[in-house]
């Protein structure tokens, strides 16, 4: 707390924070619990998807995904002083939380680790022939970065900034962040084996189109223009 700052407001600023964070844990685990009871439900005697297959390798790749979205939303939640910005991350924030949560039940349920060992390649599952992606083919080798994923130097920055420069630098990050997600969404919503995994798979993808209309439209409003993908 600063020297001129006021002990009620610092105090209910802290109270905030700890609602809020309470009320995010309750949306992850209320997402794990029902990706979970999903999948042990339908499951049933059939054996749960391959470590190599598209179900498993979606869920993994795209809850690292959205767990990067979900840092950044949090941050323009906590700091944009633009009503509109601050609105859609805390929007962004939760729906990723508790799609990432779910996932998370999924990998559980199927033996699997929540997230990929350190190195280990992303996208490796896209192997369909004549699939790519800006115009770079998946193949078995994977990737290092997934498409749209910000840099630790463009998180430091995004970090940085306040004011409008960090509403509009958020908006570019996080536009490029949904378009590169959507061949992911859309891969999984046409190959996944479970019924499930290809219906998160098409709601990513409908919500990140609609919701990149709307990035792009706040960037441009705002007096900028979208970062290359």
């Amino acid at each position: 707390m600063t020297q001129d700052q006021d002990p009620a407001t610092a105090r209910a600023g802290t109270r905030s924070w700890v609602v809020y964070s309470a009320a995010a844990l309750v949306v992850l685990l209320l997402g794990a619990a029902v990706g979970m009871l999903l999948t042990l439900s339908i499951r049933g005697s059939n054996a749960p998807p391959a470590g190599d297959s598209v179900d498993v390798g979606f869920a993994h790749d795209m809850r690292t995904h959205h767990l990067q979205a979900i840092t950044m939303a949090g941050l323009a939640r906590d700091r944009s002083t633009d009503p509109a910005v601050e609105r859609l991350a805390f929007d962004m924030e939760t729906t990723q939380l508790d799609q990432s949560g779910q996932m998370s039940g999924w990998l559980t349920s199927w033996n699997q680790p929540v997230l990929l060992p350190p190195g280990e390649k992303h996208m490796k599952w896209m192997t369909e022939s004549g699939h790519s992606h800006g115009g770079a083919r998946m193949t078995p080798d994977g990737v290092d970065r997934m498409p749209g994923m910000a840099t630790s130097e463009e998180l430091q920055r995004l970090r940085s900034l306040s004011g409008k420069d960090l509403d509009v630098y958020f908006l570019q990050l996080m536009l490029r962040h949904h378009r590169g997600g959507l061949a992911m969404a859309a891969y999984a919503a046409d190959h996944a084996q479970l019924a499930f995994v290809r219906n998160l798979g098409q709601k990513i993808e409908n919500a990140q189109s609609s919701e990149s209309e709307l990035l792009e439209r706040m960037i441009r409003e705002r007096g900028a223009t979208p970062l290359a993908d």
